[in-house]
């Protein structure tokens, strides 16, 4: 159990951290009592180990390890016994997050209330926490989906059972990443997304090798490889945890130099330089950790073992004081408090954000509202598709060009749409909402649909061999699963591609989509996950869905189509405003009549319908005619092998049937009459 080594170097950095920052000092006024200010930041540091933990021990078990009884003949052995030993170290783990995160909630109460725990009136009061203050609720509901996990993950006998468990422990981090610093109205968006990235980093990244640390003993012969995957999947994590690290601490600080004259910035300083030391020894680990283990992996299991703990020991001792660090820079002010402007607006305290100038096509260009996560995504997409193609190219099999710059156009567009004008203007007016919503229904799956990104990453990514689940083995259970299967089927991919339309804007899910920043981020995935749907049912060469005859693809579009026209026209004869309570508060100097705003807003549905719906119609007819022509040179060829047997089978037929003598009878020679008959 070496990781639990590093639970010191947590509390003597966490301590530390604190008294720099002077971070639990009595306040001067309404002082919880030493208890409440010393055992928040001790319990806040034991959820993020139980965090850690459990995230590191389902991730491993789901991308790196293989499942007791999974292997195949040539299967490496040592991977099953430790996932029988990670299993219940995840459950466990889960459990103890659960506790933490319980006790946060009440020691956080009573820090804001500024009062102990307990006392006349105690229940009535945590009730009101929970129920009616924001970061009450967001500890509350961070609390109930963190005791989900451990249930959930008693089935970890399947890889579906630990992949949910990681997923719902990923998505238990962000009601976390709302509270604390990140909850200031300034730059909220950009906020909460980096610093739930950064969370989810930390914890794939050292929990993982906490992880695997555990089971370093168990793995044999399969240690070599067990790192390097490790090592990919730390790579990634590395790389998500700087990036977005630095996107929060840029919004945190006033100036650079708080990180010199600042405590809290000098902490940072302290962090910054030892997540760089880590990354360091990432490197070295790919570099001549994993071959020297590799070497002596099957000579002589303790020099490979001792090759492997020389750097991974060190390494989580370094990661344990960045976790206590990591504490106490959260329980410490930053230098900029991230508090609301002072006489701000309405749009401001809603968005975030000022008042974007009036639109213009070049506003339209200029004008940014990042969204880390979707950027990330972006970005990470072209990034992986260049690779592929790169690994393709390398071993002298060939890729459309056209495939991958219709990839990058439509990721890059993706970008735009959610980071730029459109993202600035779609949350202040509803017919800028129009023009993003569209263009990710409907512009941008089209470019990833005819870019056929599963059949690139089936012919690019390695199969395994030893029962495990690697990026391959995870999209083809996904692609084949009953889920994928419903929702890519054509006639369900066009009612959820036009019905959730209505759905959407004539339910209060619209305006809980505008105020509130998870239900932005689902409305994206959403629509331009049926847009992507609809299109690959019609236009898609990726394995998935049974893809109906040409005419009745068309049929489909054209009665999809309609059905979007009629949303259209709806919106535009509307007479209430939809999401009024959200933009009759915003009152955007510019912005004109509401429901005038809204008439434009529908016609722009209608309109930029038509150009993708033309798009559709004719790359469908192009198919159509390829494939006619691809099957007549099959017939052609078919033709000249058996000298058009089919032919000659389907004229004899008719002649029997006819009674008539078979064609080409005449060309064969008759018997001499005989006289004297």
């Amino acid at each position: 159990m070496f990781p639990l080594g590093s639970l010191p170097m947590v509390l003597v950095a966490m301590v530390g951290g604190l008294a720099l920052t002077g971070a639990v000092a009595p306040p001067e006024l309404f002082d919880p009592g030493p208890l409440v200010r010393w055992g928040l930041p001790f319990v806040t540091a034991l959820t993020w180990v139980g965090a850690t933990l459990t995230i590191g021990a389902f991730t491993l078990c789901a991308l790196v390890l293989p499942r007791p009884g999974a292997g195949r003949g040539n299967a490496t052995p040592g991977g099953g016994g430790a996932w029988r030993l990670l299993a219940p170290v995840g459950v466990v783990a889960a459990v103890v997050w659960a506790l933490a995160q319980l006790a946060g909630l009440l020691l956080t109460h009573a820090a804001v209330l500024g009062t102990p725990i307990g006392g006349p009136g105690y229940d009535v009061q945590l009730v009101h926490f929970v129920t009616e203050i924001e970061v009450g609720r967001y500890l509350a509901l961070a609390t109930l989906l963190v005791a989900v996990i451990p249930m959930l993950a008693v089935a970890t006998t399947s890889y579906a059972a630990v992949a949910w468990a990681g997923v719902l422990a990923l998505v238990s981090l962000y009601p976390v990443a709302q509270t604390g610093h990140a909850a200031g109205a300034a730059n909220h968006d950009l906020a909460v997304s980096s610093w739930w990235l950064h969370l989810g980093g930390v914890t794939v990244w050292v929990g993982g090798l906490a992880a695997l640390c555990l089971v370093a003993s168990r793995l044999g012969a399969a240690l070599p490889r067990t790192v390097e995957r490790y090592s990919r999947v730390a790579l990634w994590a590395f790389l998500i945890t700087t990036v977005a690290g630095a996107a929060n601490a840029w919004v945190r600080l006033t100036t650079p130099l708080d990180l010199i004259t600042h405590p809290y910035g000098q902490l940072l300083l302290i962090k910054v330089v030892l997540t760089l030391a880590l990354g360091l020894a990432g490197w070295i680990h790919r570099t001549s950790t994993i071959p020297a283990i590799r070497a002596h992996a099957d000579a002589a299991g303790a020099k490979a073992g001792w090759a492997f703990w020389r750097l991974a020991g060190v390494e989580v001792l370094v990661m344990g004081a960045v976790v206590g660090i990591a504490v106490a820079l959260g329980s410490s002010a930053p230098p900029d408090p991230l508090e609301p402007v002072s006489n701000a607006g309405a749009l401001f305290v809603l968005t975030g954000y000022p008042e974007p100038p009036a639109p213009t096509v070049l506003t339209y260009l200029t004008q940014w509202r990042p969204e880390p996560l979707l950027a990330l995504a972006a970005l990470a997409g072209v990034f992986v598709y260049l690779r592929w193609v790169r690994r393709l190219r390398r071993r002298g099999d060939a890729w459309p060009a056209a495939r991958t710059v219709s990839w990058v156009v439509g990721l890059l567009l993706f970008l735009w749409v959610t980071n730029g004008g459109p993202a600035a203007y779609g949350r202040v007016q509803f017919s800028g909402h129009m023009v993003q919503h569209m263009l990710l229904a409907m512009v941008v799956p089209i470019f990833l649909v005819l870019a056929a990104p599963v059949t690139l990453a089936l012919r690019a990514l390695p199969a395994r061999r030893d029962g495990s689940r690697g990026p391959r083995e995870w999209l083809l259970a996904v692609v084949h699963s009953r889920p994928a299967r419903f929702f890519s089927h054509p006639v369900v991919a066009g009612v959820n591609f036009a019905g959730s339309l209505v759905v959407f804007y004539y339910s209060p899910l619209f305006e809980y989509a505008m105020t509130s920043h998870v239900g932005h981020l689902l409305m994206v995935v959403h629509f331009t996950a049926a847009g992507y749907l609809f299109a690959n049912a019609l236009i898609g060469v990726d394995p998935g869905p049974t893809r109906p005859s040409y005419p009745l693809r068309l049929l489909l579009l054209f009665a999809t189509m309609a059905f979007h026209a009629f949303f259209g026209i709806s919106l535009i004869t509307q007479s209430t405003v939809l999401a009024a309570g959200y933009f009759g508060q915003l009152d955007v100097s510019w912005g004109g009549d509401l429901l005038a705003d809204q008439e434009v807003g529908g016609a722009i549905t209608w309109g930029i319908g038509e150009i993708p719906t033309l798009a559709l119609a004719v790359a469908v007819a192009l198919a159509w005619a390829k494939e006619d022509d691809r099957a007549a040179r099959r017939s052609d060829r078919k033709a000249e092998r058996d000298d058009d047997a089919e032919l000659r089978a389907y004229n004899d037929m008719l002649a029997a049937r006819s009674g008539q003598p078979t064609p080409g009878a005449d060309d064969q020679e008759q018997p001499e009459p005989d006289p004297q008959k």
